[in-house]
């Protein structure tokens, strides 16, 4: 079955293109790309760590539906926060996006990120075609 690319490279504030794909299908699996806290613009969010994050799952939430996926869907993802320090706020917002007992795996840890952000995410989600 071949890779299908869902999405268009995202174009950053400084009106360059990304050499990404938002997500990708491979089968049953949809991986997204690492959200960071942009707005449709291309611009960081500002705030803290708990604006930054609402918005990084909203991305999540919307290259997801490029595959036809939900956070509901999501088995993996992966947080990079650029300060340990800010795990609690980070982790109570995390949480309020996935509710009940089907919550996914997950690795937490701090890194200098790409971007003048304090949050990225990536994930994958399992939601068979058809």
């Amino acid at each position: 079955m071949p890779l299908e690319f869902l999405g268009g490279s995202p174009t950053a504030s400084d009106r360059q293109v990304r050499p990404l794909s938002p997500a990708v299908r491979a089968g049953d699996f949809i991986y997204v790309s690492g959200q960071v806290p942009v707005n449709a613009d291309g611009e960081i969010v500002v705030g803290g760590i708990e604006a930054q994050t609402h918005q990084v799952m909203e991305n999540l939430k919307a290259a997801l539906a490029l595959g036809g996926a939900t956070l509901d869907d999501v088995c993996k993802t992966t947080c990079w926060l650029h300060d340990a320090r800010d795990f609690g706020a980070f982790n109570r917002v995390y949480m309020s996006y996935f509710k009940g007992e089907g919550r996914p795996a997950r690795s937490t840890t701090e890194a200098r990120l790409m971007v003048d952000a304090k949050v990225e995410i990536d994930c994958i989600a399992y939601k068979p075609k058809g």
